[in-house]
């Protein structure tokens, strides 16, 4: 089979690598989370490098949860046992322990925008190169579709 320069050039281009770090209290986890996210990895719409959940006691104290312990508070997310490129070590973690609360698990998770990755080829294909990149918060974003949607029209 041949492939096109085209294809191949997208074989060799990667989408943005991202890096959350979500919250939870521990009483609110439903598992929603996890099956959205396996949702975004079947459908290819993000490749998965690394997911990690961290526990943060009430005494802060801090534990690095396994994903297939059965009925723990990791336990939704056991799909994604064994998703470990080593980007994440323990100063990463260290750090993502110093921003949650005490009484609250929190999950660290690093993934491509493998949908983005033809974009990124069809930009250096053209000589394009990246100069500037930022994330606008999804809370902000909301807040300002919802003022806009408060403001009267002019007639």
């Amino acid at each position: 089979m041949t492939t096109t320069p085209e294809a191949e050039a997208e074989a060799e281009a990667h989408g943005p690598v991202d890096f959350v770090l979500l919250e939870f209290p521990v009483a609110g986890l439903t598992g929603r989370v996890s099956e959205e996210l396996v949702r975004l990895v079947e459908q290819g719409v993000i490749r998965l490098f690394d997911l990690l959940v961290i526990m943060k006691n009430e005494d802060s104290s801090v534990v690095v949860l396994e994903l297939t312990d059965p009925g723990g508070p990791a336990e939704a997310f056991s799909y994604f046992d064994g998703a470990h490129s080593g980007l994440l070590g323990n100063e990463e973690i260290a750090e993502a322990a110093s921003a949650i609360l005490p009484g609250s698990v929190a999950a660290l998770i690093v993934y491509e925008n493998t949908w983005a990755a033809p974009f990124v080829a069809a930009v250096r294909d053209g000589g394009g190169e990246l100069v500037a990149s930022t994330r606008i918060p999804a809370p902000d974003v909301m807040a300002a579709l919802e003022a806009l949607d408060a403001e009267p029209t002019v007639a």
